[in-house]
């Protein structure tokens, strides 16, 4: 490998490390450059004051509705056993709908947990009104020329049950509430065996007169949520697709949003031809209105200063509903978790337009969503995801093997043509103009690219950076266990050489201590260990600067490693192991041998010489 070769080398290895310290120090060393990176403050026993929210104006208004009352601050225990409910009982979902308002307000997701600790509780992704973070999705009507408010049903009304004692996959609940002024309204709510709600609203008109009524679904937000990741490569707060188009919305640049006069808050509303869907994403979960294919209807994004409420509005387009007649919309809601397959069969099947677009697979998701289907693919057939990281790891090198080979014969070239390099360095003298072209000439004799050598760095890269993508934000790999210590491939590896892996009797630093960096597990370690093996092919460069960079170059990378996740250092580890012993068979093939025991004791046998 000849110096051009090897600066460029070790150009794209150091700005490779400049990325990786910008992920991991950026945000502390320059917060100002990452706003969402500052989490607020945690919520106590008590909700904040004013978390009320604004029901959509009446047909032909403007300076919006009225903000409801805030429910007073109470626990959530006593949230619960404050208004009449029905329970929510399916094989992936428990939870509650309460009568007042007939909102879906209580939900725990049965197949996730907190963390991996066995005592661990279930996710809770809904919460009522009143308690910290308050998280529902709520349905009621919006009045037509010539009726009042109160003639519709909203947000505080009382619904009595008409059928259904308890939701369930099997069992679906209708809700009846009638204004005595002759307009009688249901809604009936059902699930699936995942995360999809369908909600049907109607009113029949019992009246001597016709109704214009336009039905409306809400998911209101108290306050931004204070378990947020902020990190600027994930995606959290409102999603939106209208008519093909994707439109995301970080809290705070919902609570930037100009001020609406009609909606008497700050807010952004988009007119759906045909398809689309709102609501809310987190890191790993999702709750969003989805109107049927085809339907026309108003996405409304809000954010009500007064009582820090974010929402989502769907509403559907005014009906007339005739004396004696039936009006009636459907709207789905779907709650749960970001599940790729789910989602994917609810676009498929339902229709539903980008659903799958509700993971954010990034700028680059020509590479991130292929990468993330051949781990699933993989891990349906391995059934561990360890085991599928490394399997696509081998997949990826032997995809990329044609241009291994001929990089790495030609860098088994030059390697040959060093004893003519250095005959061409000594003829030319201080002639640098004279040895660049004799040293290209003899480049182009041999048919050897001097560049050639970089061009698998180059190309991991991308692959490295979207497959950290794919680990960082997939449900999939969350909580997903490899073997022994590693019980989360999306999370570090648990072990530290500042408890001797376990050995001694107390715990590793945490992620906010100073010494979280030095903290290093395992599988960091045989990253280092692996890198160095590989600089060890080649014997260290003859100027010292470089040579210098080039051995402290694998510990570094192993220190800034240790805090990324572990499925990303087991994709490291591997694709080095896999480097190593391609590039050392092709060099021998090539009639090349590398000497990397000479490699490692040359240092030595130097520093024994010099003393």
């Amino acid at each position: 490998m000849d110096d051009q070769n090897r600066n460029l080398i070790l150009a794209t290895a150091l700005s490779f490390l400049v990325i990786l310290v910008w992920f991991t120090l950026g945000p502390m060393l320059f917060p100002e450059w990452f706003p969402e990176q500052t989490q607020p403050p945690a919520i106590t026993a008590e909700a904040p004051e004013g978390t009320g929210l604004a029901v959509p104006p009446a047909e032909g208004t403007a300076g919006g509705a009225p903000e409801l009352a805030a429910a007073a601050p109470q626990s959530l225990d006593a949230a619960l056993a404050s208004t009449t409910r029905i329970p929510i009982r399916t094989a992936r979902l428990s939870g509650s709908i309460s009568l007042q308002g007939g909102r879906i307000d209580f939900l725990k997701l049965t197949d996730y947990f907190e963390t991996v600790a066995k005592d661990s509780p279930m996710v809770t992704l809904l919460k009522p009104s009143g308690v910290p973070e308050a998280y529902y999705a709520l349905y009621g009507w919006r009045p037509g020329a010539g009726l009042a408010p109160d003639a519709v049903p909203g947000p505080t009304t009382e619904w009595r049950i008409e059928s259904g004692s308890e939701l369930t996959e099997a069992t679906p609940v209708t809700l009846i509430w009638d204004n005595g002024a002759g307009l009688v309204f249901r809604r009936t709510i059902s699930v699936d065996e995942n995360y999809m709600f369908d909600v049907t609203q109607s009113v029949e008109n019992t009246s001597g007169a016709e109704v214009r009524v336009a039905p409306y679904g809400i998911i209101a937000r108290h306050g931004k949520p204070s378990n947020l990741r902020g990190f600027y490569i994930l995606h959290e707060g409102v999603i939106m697709v209208a008519d093909g188009s994707l439109t995301e919305l970080k809290y705070d640049k919902i609570a930037d949003l100009e001020t609406n006069e009609a909606e008497n808050a700050a807010a952004s509303v988009v007119e759906v031809a045909e398809n689309g869907w709102i609501g809310f994403t987190d890191h790993y979960w999702m709750t969003t209105l989805v109107p049927p294919a085809g339907q026309p209807f108003t996405a409304v994004t809000k954010y009500t200063e007064s009582s820090d409420t974010f929402q989502t509005d769907v509403r559907l387009p005014t009906m007339a509903v005739a004396p004696g007649e039936t009006g009636e919309a459907t709207t789905w809601l779907f709650a749960g978790a970001k599940e790729w397959e789910t989602i994917r069969a609810y676009q498929e099947e339902r229709h539903i337009d980008r659903f799958v677009d509700a993971i954010d697979w990034g700028w680059f998701f020509f590479l991130t969503k292929p990468i993330f289907q051949a781990l699933h693919l993989l891990h349906g057939l391995i059934g561990n995801m360890g085991w599928a990281i490394i399997g696509l790891t081998f997949i990826i090198k032997a995809l990329l093997f044609p241009l291994a080979y001929k990089s790495y014969v030609s860098m088994s070239k030059m390697k040959a043509l060093q004893p003519q390099m250095e005959k061409i360095k000594e003829t030319a003298g201080d002639d640098k103009m004279k040895m660049q072209q004799e040293v290209m000439a003899l480049y182009k004799r041999e048919k050897v690219n001097p560049a050639a050598g970089c061009l698998p760095i180059l190309i991991q890269i991308p692959i490295f950076f979207s497959l950290y993508k794919v680990i960082f934000v997939t449900l999939e790999l969350r909580h997903a266990p490899f073997f022994g210590w590693i019980r989360d491939l999306s999370a570090p590896d648990p072990t530290s050489i500042f408890n001797l892996f376990g050995l001694l009797p107390w715990d590793a630093p945490g992620p906010a201590s100073l010494l979280a960096i030095l903290s290093i597990g395992v599988w960091p370690i045989l990253m280092g260990i692996s890198m160095w093996l590989q600089m060890k092919l080649n014997p260290a460069p003859t100027d010292k600067t470089q040579a210098t960079i080039f051995a402290w170059m694998p510990w570094v990378f192993m220190f800034m490693m240790g805090q990324f996740a572990s499925g990303l250092v087991i994709y490291w580890v591997t694709n080095n192991l896999i480097t190593f012993t391609q590039q050392y068979t092709i060099m021998r093939s090539q009639g090349v041998k590398p000497d990397v025991l000479g490699n490692i004791l040359g240092p030595l046998k130097r520093s024994k010489k010099a003393e």
